[in-house]
């Protein structure tokens, strides 16, 4: 079997045919030759023996394969690149001259697959214990652990050691989500694209997999990171020029120079960009025309620049928090566009009709930081038959009807309904049978300063009309309801469910403790009633919920939750619940609470809690980890200070 980072030079190039099949026509025979003779490449142990520190000629062997299939690639790109916007007759002579220069490449490649050395020894255990020992933590507790995870390491395949590298990098600091990284894999080419099988469920199953073992506790240190170069603002931002992957992450308003085969570049700036660090962004996206991902989160452009629409690879674009009102026309040409995050743009932002010419769009998220956060999309957003996230959008305005044909969606946050549009809405979104996420928020009949007051009169419009789609998984409903809908007990792969300014005055949970799959319940100004007793939390109710969170102004008892409820629960949040006086009796027999989280609580019920003859302790004692962020002034009413 063929070493993975070749397999994965393989899928990339076989993508390529399927995405620039009019471009690459010409020399399809010659590529699909190249992927042919590399099944002859067999496995090898390349860079296991460089994280070791082993000599080895297979090492520097399979080092030199892939520094050549690197070349390859970016030969490829960069001929695809120089190929858009030329005449017929100058893409003919490019197609010679790409051909020429193509089949020498397959003679150099089969001249290194000629000198492949022969099997080297297998690798000992006590090989890797001694470099655990030496170079990464001398504590025996840990060593067995940690000897597991690099061996799990050295049998990861070499796609998902990429995945693995991207998670250590980016999650956390680029990415806070999951969902985000998950994008990004799609973006940077680590997925193959099989028919009937979506490329971001593969990449969500081996992120699941690298967490199953435990893999995130390696550093980047540990790994052959030699594409990437990551950079604070308190640290040197030359980056080198082997870089194909480029962190800035929180600097001083300076993009650094870099190379122009960079793939993927990610920059937030403490303050914005200065005018002149504007200048080298576009100097930096003039020179790096192989760029697949460009992240300018919190960079608070004023306008984002030309050059942007002729990067023809760029798979990922991610303009978070600026100050844009427009995305330029040029934005129309990048037809291999598959993430385009505009969250938080200038107060006037407006989409333009140019996002309907990007045909691979799989993913649009906006959130506009006026009028209720909506922006409205151009009619016609339908025709994008690719698109599975839809974020942010204004639910009116005709939308409603079109949504019911946008059947592939996945993931739908929709702002401002209101009886004008809620049956044709309801109706719509009915029909979406592959969704697993869906956000609903209510029309705002008023705003008032304080979150007790928010959506107080903004009610849900004919919600008992509404059945969700039988594989939703996450349901966000923010607005008042008169009631709780029947059909929420009815979700059954439901695993998540926030439900914010709901004012309700009865009791919430009766419906949703049965729902066999529930992990996540969020209730924020989700119940003004001021008593939540056991009916709140019977015996076997919530059978797989982890995290509970409770806000309420009102709430002043909470009495207590029956023996054999809540049999998973590993946090319990309390937020901003001023009047409550005591946790519920019971509490301690939840032997699987590892976090209580409080914030903004009274002082007397910190006092019961206390460790130092708090009367309540006997509640919380068996709970690793307590936490108070916050408690009350007595001196100045409705006041919070951190603790």
């Amino acid at each position: 079997m063929a070493a993975s980072f070749v397999t994965l030079f393989q899928w990339r190039l076989n993508s390529m045919l399927l995405h620039e099949n009019e471009i690459l026509l010409g020399v399809k025979d010659q590529i699909k030759s190249l992927i042919s003779q590399l099944d002859a490449a067999g496995s090898f142990t390349g860079d296991v023996d460089m994280i070791l520190g082993r000599e080895s000629g297979h090492g520097s062997w399979a080092s030199e394969l892939r520094g050549m299939l690197r070349q390859a690639e970016d030969f490829v790109d960069d001929f695809v690149t120089r190929a858009y916007g030329q005449t017929e007759k100058d893409r003919k002579d490019s197609i010679a001259e790409f051909s020429k220069e193509l089949q020498n490449f397959n003679s150099r490649i089969s001249e290194i697959l000629n000198r492949r050395p022969p099997v080297e020894a297998p690798l000992k255990l006590e090989e890797i214990q001694r470099f655990v020992r030496s170079n990464i933590s001398s504590n025996e507790d840990k060593e067995t652990d940690l000897v597991t995870c690099m061996l799990n390491y050295i049998n990861l395949p070499y796609d998902l050691k990429l995945y693995l590298l991207f998670f250590c990098a980016f999650l956390g600091t680029h990415f806070e989500s999951i969902d985000g990284l998950v994008r990004f894999l799609v973006a940077v080419g680590l997925v193959y694209e099989k028919p009937g099988e979506l490329m971001e469920d593969k990449a969500q199953e081996n992120i699941d997999k690298l967490i199953s073992l435990g893999m995130i506790e390696l550093s980047l240190g540990v790994m052959n990171a030699e594409d990437f170069f990551m950079s604070t603002a308190n640290s040197d931002i030359m980056a080198p020029p082997t870089a194909r992957h480029v962190s800035i992450y929180v600097a001083d308003n300076t993009i650094p120079n870099t190379n122009s085969f960079l793939h993927s570049l990610f920059f937030s700036a403490k303050d914005g960009l200065s005018e002149a660090s504007t200048d080298c962004l576009r100097n930096v996206l003039h020179t790096a025309k192989l760029l697949r991902v460009l992240d300018l989160k919190k960079t608070q452009l004023e306008s984002l620049p030309d050059e942007v629409g002729k990067l023809v690879h760029l798979r990922y674009l991610s303009v978070r928090h600026s100050k844009l009102n427009e995305l330029p026309e040029s934005i129309s040409n990048l037809r291999n566009l598959q993430t385009l995050d505009i969250s938080w743009p200038g107060y006037e932002f407006e989409l333009s009709n140019g996002v309907l010419n990007l045909a691979q769009l799989r993913h649009l998220m906006m959130y506009r930081p006026s009028d209720d956060g909506k922006v409205r999309v151009p009619q016609g957003i339908s025709r994008l038959r690719n698109l599975q996230t839809l974020e942010g959008i204004y639910a009116g305005g005709g939308i409603a009807k079109e949504l019911g044909f946008m059947t592939q969606l996945r993931s739908l946050k929709l702002r401002c309904v209101s009886d004008d549009h809620a049956d044709e809405l309801y109706f719509s979104v009915m029909k979406l049978s592959m969704l697993r996420k869906l956000s609903l928020t209510v029309e705002k009949e008023r705003e008032r300063a304080w979150a007790s007051y928010m959506y107080e009169n903004s009610f849900f419009p004919c919600l008992e009309s509404f059945s969700p789609p039988a594989l939703l998984q996450t349901l966000q409903l923010v607005g008042r309801l008169i009631e709780m809908p029947l059909w929420l007990g009815s979700i059954e792969n439901l695993t998540k469910l926030y439900m914010c300014y709901s004012h309700l005055s009865e009791n919430p949970t009766t419906i949703l403790q049965f729902l066999p799959n529930l992990e996540n319940l969020q209730m924020f100004k989700a119940y003004k009633g001021s008593r939540m007793d056991k009916e709140f939390f019977r015996g076997g109710g919530f059978p797989k919920l982890e995290y509970l969170f409770i806000s309420s102004d009102n709430l002043v008892e909470w009495t207590e939750i029956e023996e054999g409820a809540l049999p998973c629960l590993k946090q319990l949040s309390i937020y901003d619940c001023r009047e409550l006086m005591l946790l519920p009796e019971g509490l301690q027999h939840l032997t699987t609470l590892q976090i209580l989280d409080m914030w903004g609580v009274h002082e007397d019920l910190i006092r019961r809690l206390s460790p130092s003859g708090g009367p309540e302790n006997y509640k919380i004692k068996h709970i690793p980890l307590v936490k108070y962020r916050g408690h009350m002034i007595p001196s100045v009413p409705g006041r919070w200070a951190p603790q």
